[in-house]
């Protein structure tokens, strides 16, 4: 699914340097490599602040000890998305409120968010989900309209834009009150290990962001509020470091390659190609096909059967996952999502694949629907 190996290769020299680096100098933790990556993204992004920490799921447990969410407070998020994007919100003693995506671009629905809002309503945390923004100008508008926060799940989307009808252009992340993404190694920015950083323009709430993910300090040793340890280690960073001048060649290159997949795919029956929305970029992080009927399952046996790896995002919805039927749900509460949860297939997806890999991709694909 994703070829990490050969990107390595491509990249040996530059890593192998940024890590003997680090090693030379001996500064494993908060070493100047973070500080330098925190800045070089910033600049990226185009916003005030980036405060890097350990993971992704992280990164929304912080957004959300920062806002000062309380126990009981209600969290708007969609029920089409991978589990960490609820898991904070149960951690914290929130309340999960689950609502449906939109059929053709996979992205939580404006209108279910609308609908879902009450007066215990405090945050909406949309997902770019496969590296595509979610309609954030409509989900923006109803957010200040009740006075609620926005959390973006930007770990899918890194380096995405999305367009607003005025024709300003942000980057994913920047839109909202506070931006979390992850830098697990099969993401479009991906480090060795674990990592992650929360974006923000308000100066008050980037401070208190900093110090939370250092156990609450602003001074060593004095501790204003309660934290965690959350950290981005300086290895990391210095391998983020090198790969972040690379982003948007890997962007394009996954461009090009869903770009092949459309052209060979297009048009067979049953089967529907990744839909492009009119205000968002998409960097495809995931290409992801719907196949109607009953032919997912077959259509991924078949691709294994060939060596070619297929995953489905996601086989079970979060309202149906066993650790989440405290929510209250019904099984039949969320037909799209059931009917997504049915057809979705995501192919091959990274930088490094080639005309041939491709071919003989959706070659077998086509033998099969043809």
């Amino acid at each position: 699914m994703v070829d990490l190996r050969s990107q390595y290769d491509r990249l040996k020299a530059d890593i192998d340097n940024a890590i003997s680096g680090v090693i030379s100098s001996t500064a494993f933790i908060k070493g100047p490599e973070v500080r330098l990556f925190e800045e070089e993204l910033q600049r990226y992004l185009g916003n005030r602040h980036v405060i890097s920490c350990a993971n992704g799921t992280d990164a929304l447990q912080i957004a959300m000890m920062a806002l000062g969410l309380k126990p009981g407070d209600e969290v708007i998020t969609t029920n089409f998305t991978f589990i960490a994007t609820v898991e904070v919100i149960e951690l914290l003693g929130l309340k999960t409120v689950l609502v449906e995506p939109d059929y053709s671009s996979f992205n939580i629905s404006v209108e279910a968010i609308r609908r879902a809002i009450t007066p215990r309503t405090r945050a909406i945390v949309p997902v770019h989900l496969f590296g595509q923004c979610a309609d954030m100008e409509p989900i923006l508008d109803l957010a200040r309209q009740h006075g609620l926060y926005v959390i973006e799940d930007v770990a899918q989307a890194t380096g995405a834009e999305y367009r607003f009808s005025d024709g300003t252009v942000k980057k994913a992340g920047t839109m909202g009150t506070i931006g979390c993404t992850s830098f697990f190694p099969s993401k479009n920015l991906g480090c060795y290990g674990d990592g992650g950083a929360l974006f923000t323009d308000n100066d008050e709430l980037a401070a208190l962001i900093r110090s939370i993910t250092n156990h609450g300090m602003k001074v060593r040793y004095y501790h204003d509020t309660i934290g965690v340890n959350s950290r981005l280690d300086t290895i990391q960073a210095a391998i983020l470091r090198v790969k972040l001048r690379h982003l948007d060649g890997f962007n394009e290159a996954r461009a090009r390659a869903a770009a092949y997949y459309d052209t060979l795919l297009s048009g067979l029956p049953g089967i529907k190609v990744p839909e492009r929305s009119g205000f968002s970029s998409h960097i495809y992080h995931q290409y992801t096909l719907r196949i109607a009927g009953n032919e997912r399952n077959s259509l991924r046996e078949c691709l294994e059967n060939e060596g070619i790896p297929a995953m489905i995002y996601y086989p079970v919805p979060l309202h149906m996952q066993k650790a989440y039927l405290h929510l209250g749900y019904r099984s039949d509460d969320f037909p799209v999502t059931t009917k997504l949860s049915g057809e979705v297939l995501s192919l091959p997806m990274h930088t490094e694949l080639d005309d041939e890999q491709l071919s003989y991709i959706t070659g077998c694909i086509r033998s099969k629907f043809n």
